[in-house]
């Protein structure tokens, strides 16, 4: 096997009382929590619901994954732009404290 060509291995995991086999090259233990935080939010989005359909179900959920994502990319580009904005002052900063020691 090459460096970090990792070998790919099938998971068992349950969503929704569905059986689903899934492959990782990463933790098996990660694609457990993973699927079990999945299975999570659908039900507890079923017992908001009053239609139970699963394709309705998984469609709210990835809605619900979908905007949490997008919080953590706004989230991450606020905080990239105040890195640019305290890497601009830092080095503002060097360039004076640069004349008044020079």
């Amino acid at each position: 096997m090459e460096a970090g060509n990792k070998q790919r291995r099938p998971v068992r995991v349950t969503i929704a009382n569905q059986s689903f086999t899934l492959t990782t090259t990463g933790e098996d233990q990660e694609v457990v929590d993973l699927a079990n935080r999945v299975d999570e939010l659908i039900s507890g989005i079923a017992a908001r619901s009053s239609n139970s359909d699963p394709a309705r179900l998984a469609i709210l959920a990835c809605l619900h994954l979908a905007d949490r994502n997008l919080t953590v990319e706004r989230e991450l580009k606020a905080i990239e732009e105040l890195r640019t904005l305290f890497r601009d002052r830092a080095k503002q900063m060097e360039s004076l404290l640069d004349q008044a020691i020079g």
